[in-house]
């Protein structure tokens, strides 16, 4: 929402930086000066035992001398707390009694209703906490106890207890004030359909508070005490407060937490968060009694980029992963993924603690399988492939799980992924994958007969890999120093294969900094930081590419474009010929005749002929005539002839 003129200018004049980040640090007391308000502690951004972080408070700027982290409250906050901006001016907002401008009356009513409704779950919160230690809780109690919740998780948690009573919270809350309407309204009670007095929707249950990622009590889950009950664990309805859909279970301190820890794990229930945080894992969250949603999948992934999903080994944890994928499929973007966490079958989180400890646990999360692991396993375990037909039926469910992933960078790693366990399973050995036009196809020749060497896969002269390392360098080289002109050229960048896999992670790094319209230096930068070395030295390694003045960085824009369009062409051209020529290759029995020799050789210099031309329009038509050729060479099988078929 748009915040009006002043707003933020105010916030800031009524926040005191050194009270907010008072609350998070400790003061060097040798270096601070209070009452000028200049503090001193060591950093909360970085690990450091001295106190490099400084705090100027009549100006409201914070600084630190060792990791250079900068900003004012509001950033102090998003950055601590693990919030985006509009919620670090709510948090300060509240703080300084301010109130946050509402988007049309009818809000501000809607805020204020919502606000009425909390301050009755708070009431709720302390009712069902000061139960658990009454006479009727024995049970819950000792049940609380077996599962190892000491009295801090307790307390931090919140639980209670709803006694077995028809009207307790009910009462309770008349004798507040609160009208019955309002009860019913936050989902504590229910209203029976024939217009009798409101009941408890909780009885006989341990209670869960749920809180919203602003630490607001929103709803509550309740365990059944009663074996017999017709619901284990029950939530609270959907109201104006909760949907289950687009929460977390202990999402406002486990955002913090991974805000610290940089991991975020997502557990089953509550139980299994309260475990993980007892035993030391406090960035644990869980969906509500659903399957993750789409909303809940955007919430993870803006508080962590891979979170780590645990998940019981048994067949429901199974399905409940698999169902994940289907969702996360469509929302990939780079950078943000999801990995897997199977646990043994049998054991939840706090069984696996409790076994083993908690280092046990850390070992799971430690071997956490990429998305792509489980998404084929669910497509090949416990399958068989003995038939054409069924091959044929995986590579389409293959095809039609990678045509979810709008991102075209992430399609083309999933595909090269996928090929290569595929090849696995197919017997095809291990070579890298080329992604081909309309199927799945083996990238690259099979092994070389005495013909397929003088072949046009594997002809002498020229090394292919660093003719490809060449030609793949200039074509990146070019797009750095002239980022406007490769960006003319962006989609097809993005479609085209790489023969050396460092160029093509170069290339995708390119492509993500490009949509930020960086110039060549900020490219750099920011390519630079992800690969840990600078991209224009590692480019510019292969001497062609070093001695060729059109890619220096003083080089016209025409220049780039001419040698972005003549590498492309080049490109293009050998992979489209050499994924035809590997279907042919991978086809011969025996020794070829005369007619596939020559047939080959024509392709090999209707290559020669298309490399030479480069970007020219000649290019475009010898690479059409070369691949009607071979067209031809496959259409008329002549290897199949000399061996009698």
């Amino acid at each position: 929402m748009a915040l009006p003129p002043g707003f933020l200018d105010d916030l800031r004049s009524r926040v005191s930086l050194a009270q907010v980040a008072g609350r998070k640090l400790t003061w060097d007391a040798r270096k601070s000066n209070p009452g000028k308000g200049d503090m001193w502690a060591p950093c909360p951004f970085h690990q450091e035992k001295t106190a490099s972080f400084h705090v100027d408070d009549a100006k409201g700027f914070y600084y630190c001398f060792g990791c250079h982290a900068k900003g004012d409250a509001i950033g102090f906050v998003k950055d601590t707390e693990n919030v985006g901006f509009m919620e670090a001016v709510e948090i300060l907002a509240r703080e300084a009694g301010m109130t946050m401008p509402a988007r049309d009356p009818g809000a501000a009513e809607a805020a204020k209703k919502r606000s009425g409704l909390t301050d009755v779950m708070e009431l709720a919160v302390r009712f069902y906490r000061a139960q658990l230690t009454g006479a009727r809780a024995a049970e819950a109690r000792d049940y609380l106890a077996r599962r190892g919740l000491v009295p801090d998780t307790l307390e931090r948690f919140e639980i209670g207890f709803a006694p077995d009573a028809r009207t307790q919270i009910f009462d309770h809350l008349r004798g507040k004030d609160i009208s019955p309407e309002m009860i019913v309204e936050t989902g504590l009670c229910i209203k029976p359909d024939d217009g009798g007095a409101p009941y408890d929707r909780f009885r006989g249950r341990i209670m869960f508070p749920i809180r919203d990622a602003r630490g607001r009590c929103i709803s509550f889950g309740g365990r059944a005490m009663d074996p017999n009950a017709r619901a284990k664990y029950l939530n609270g309805p959907e109201t104006t407060l909760f949907d289950k859909g687009r929460n977390l279970y202990n999402h406002g301190p486990a955002r913090e937490a991974s805000g610290k820890t940089g991991a975020l794990i997502v557990a089953e229930g509550y139980m299994d968060v309260i475990a993980l945080s007892q035993a030391g894992f406090g960035h644990a969250v869980a969906p509500l009694g659903t399957a993750i949603t789409e909303d809940q999948l955007a919430l993870l992934w803006r508080i962590s980029d891979e979170p780590v999903i645990a998940l019981d080994g048994d067949k429901a944890g199974i399905r409940a992963a698999h169902r994940l994928i289907d969702i996360a499929l469509k929302a990939l973007t780079p950078g943000k993924s999801l990995r897997f966490c199977i646990l043994p079958e049998g054991q939840d989180p706090d069984d696996l603690i409790k076994a083993s400890g908690p280092e046990a646990m850390q070992a799971q999360l430690d071997g956490a399988r990429p998305m792509v692991d489980l998404l084929w396993s669910r497509e090949t375990v416990g399958k068989h492939f003995d038939s054409p037909e069924r091959r044929a039926a995986l590579d389409k469910t293959l095809r039609e799980l990678l045509s979810q992933i709008s991102d075209p960078s992430i399609r083309n790693h999933y595909k090269s992924a996928l090929w290569e366990k595929r090849a696995a399973l197919f017997g095809f050995g291990n070579a890298p994958s080329v992604p081909a036009r309309g199927g799945w196809r083996k990238p690259g020749p099979a092994p070389a007969t005495e013909t397929a060497r003088r072949s046009l896969l594997a002809r002498g002269g020229e090394d292919p890999a660093i003719a490809a390392r060449v030609r793949e360098s200039a074509l990146l080289l070019a797009c750095f120093n002239h980022p406007d002109v490769a960006g003319e050229f962006e989609s097809e960048l993005e479609r085209l294969p790489f023969a050396c896999r460092d160029l093509e992670e170069i290339r995708d790094l390119l492509l993500s900094a490009m949509t930020r319209s960086l110039n060549t230096t900020e490219l750099r930068a920011s390519a630079g930081a992800k690969l840990g070395t600078d991209p224009l030295e590692l480019l510019s390694q292969p001497g062609a590419v070093k001695a060729n003045r059109y890619l220096r960085a003083d080089a016209s824009a025409e220049d780039a474009r001419r040698v972005i369009l003549e590498e492309l062409a080049k490109q293009r051209a050998l992979f489209g010929i050499e994924q035809e020529v590997t279907e042919a290759a991978e086809d011969l029995t025996g020794l070829a005749d005369e007619g596939v020799t020559w047939r080959l050789a024509e392709a090999n210099a209707a290559r020669d002929r298309a490399l030479r031309a480069g970007g020219s329009d000649q290019g475009t038509d010898d690479e059409t005539e070369l691949s009607e050729a071979l067209s031809r060479l496959i259409e008329d099988e002549v290897w199949n002839k000399k061996s009698g078929q």
